[in-house]
């Protein structure tokens, strides 16, 4: 169970930034209301991923890193620089968001292009994780979130 949620997990971050992606480039291709459709489209991904990492995180748990002991110091280094990001564009997602939501679109077109960025790299970082608990290494334990983060 652990290890679907994951993918599902993971499926839902990368359609977000693709989502992102092609918003992006419509809106500089001024196309307003195609560009409105993806970003929202983006933002249900997103918060399908929020919502089922948060679930598996409180009902199941999280996976240890598998990998080896030589290599686990700078994995949860880099968990935890992910986690930094992931929060970051977490906020200015929302933040870009209300901005649009209020019409306030000079602010949104001055935030937008950071907030994408973010996502776009904690996407990349997420995915990195990813690899490295569920494909590269064989996935180690599941354990509760603060075990896990802490790399106990």
């Amino acid at each position: 169970m652990a290890i679907f949620a994951s993918y599902f997990n993971e499926a839902c971050i990368l359609i977000s930034a693709i989502c992102f992606a092609i918003g992006w480039g419509q809106i500089r291709k001024k196309r307003v209301r195609i560009h409105r459709r993806w970003m929202l489209t983006g933002v249900v991904f997103a918060a399908l991923f929020f919502i089922s990492y948060a679930l598996k995180t409180f009902l199941i748990g999280d996976t240890k890193f598998g990998g080896p002991k030589s290599v686990s110091p700078y994995y949860y280094v880099f968990l935890q620089a992910h986690s930094i990001l992931a929060t970051v564009a977490a906020i200015l997602g929302v933040i870009t968001l209300i901005f649009a939501a209020r019409s306030a679109f000079g602010k949104h077109r001055r935030i937008g292009p950071w907030t994408v960025v973010i996502w776009f790299v904690t996407a990349a970082t997420g995915l990195a994780v990813f690899f490295l608990l569920f494909i590269i290494y064989p996935p180690g334990a599941t354990a509760n979130l603060w075990q896990s983060y802490l790399g106990k």
